[in-house]
């Protein structure tokens, strides 16, 4: 098995120095096109290691694989509004936009292993974590359908405010750099607070989605391997439809039934089995139904957004 593990992380080493080193050399727009076209690419590449899990660990593994890559698939939707906000705070030109989720998603890989094992190794422990778990999902799932207003604050994140305190930060980006010397003084741009703002924030989502995808599998490498095909698919995903979010108004109702979902599934689990290919139909048939009620009921409200505030000043 440490063998799949090794070349798993080669391999996804390989193809992010790929896309950032050939692909994305230079800082550019996304278009629509092109953001297509790695989301197909991706999906396409999740779906094929999916088939090598059935062909090496058989249909079982497979399953809670492709169920696993969907919760966290669909579950990472609702961060792309958050990233649209954390963006357009910041005021991040369009250019940088894909480096800066490129770099935040980079350490999001990190954190999420920690994450997974430290959740593996308390259910094994203890069994009765997955109650806990359980409820946590259901708590969530709740909240998320009665608040539908999305809000960011990245002037209270503490990554932020004690970025500032460590290291003066400048109110201009200097291209795509973190860092930039004036007057021989080293200064933080903004595209450092940006990075720490999007991993912050994936850290606070992880907190739900790892459960859930715990819920379907407690084998640590299809966890890991679902939840790193899902969130490396989320760039491409952010470029092909940050433009077209308001459309799936009735999304967010959707996540919030599949984390109750998922949640009610883990507290029966000792009573009653719900197998894998159940959960992955009741996920799919849920997302697919908001998407599709957001489409035949448009929202009508428009909404706007004030002007970004800067960060901080020099």
């Amino acid at each position: 098995m440490i063998w799949w593990w090794v070349l798993f992380t080669v391999f996804i080493l390989a193809m992010l120095a790929l896309d950032l080193g050939v692909f994305n050399r230079k800082s550019h727009v996304i278009a629509m096109k092109e953001a297509l076209l790695w989301c197909a690419f991706w999906v396409t590449l999740a779906l094929c290691f999916g088939a090598g899990v059935y062909f090496f660990y058989g249909h079982a593994k497979a399953m809670e694989f492709l169920a696993g890559y969907l919760i966290e698939y669909s579950l990472s939707i609702d961060n792309l509004f958050v990233f649209m906000l954390i963006f357009k705070y910041f005021d991040v030109p369009r250019a940088y936009e894909h480096k800066a989720l490129f770099w935040g998603i980079l350490l999001a890989l990190v954190t999420r292993a920690v994450f997974i094992f430290a959740g593996v190794a308390l259910i094994n422990t203890f069994s009765w974590v997955m109650y806990i778990f359980g409820a946590f999902l259901i708590f969530t799932g709740v909240k998320m359908a009665l608040n539908k207003q999305t809000e960011v604050h990245p002037e209270k994140n503490i990554a932020i405010r004690l970025l500032g305190r460590i290291i003066p930060v400048t109110n201009k980006f200097s291209g795509a750099d973190f860092f930039v010397v004036k007057r021989g003084v080293r200064y933080a741009t903004p595209m450092m607070a940006v990075i720490l703002a999007l991993e912050t924030t994936d850290i606070l989502f992880a907190v739900d989605s790892i459960p859930a995808v715990l819920a379907i599998s407690k084998d640590p490498f299809i966890v890991y391997t679902s939840n790193v095909f899902a969130i490396l698919g989320l760039r491409s995903l952010f470029f092909a439809i940050s433009g077209l979010m308001r459309l799936f108004h009735l999304l967010h109702y959707g996540l919030a039934a599949i984390l109750t979902f998922v949640g009610v599934k883990m507290l029966i689990e000792d009573f009653v089995h719900v197998p894998v290919v159940v959960s992955l139909l009741t996920i799919a048939a849920i997302l697919l139904i908001s998407i599709l009620l957001s489409l035949v009921w448009p929202d009508r409200r428009k909404s706007g957004a004030g002007k970004p505030k800067a960060v901080a000043k020099e």
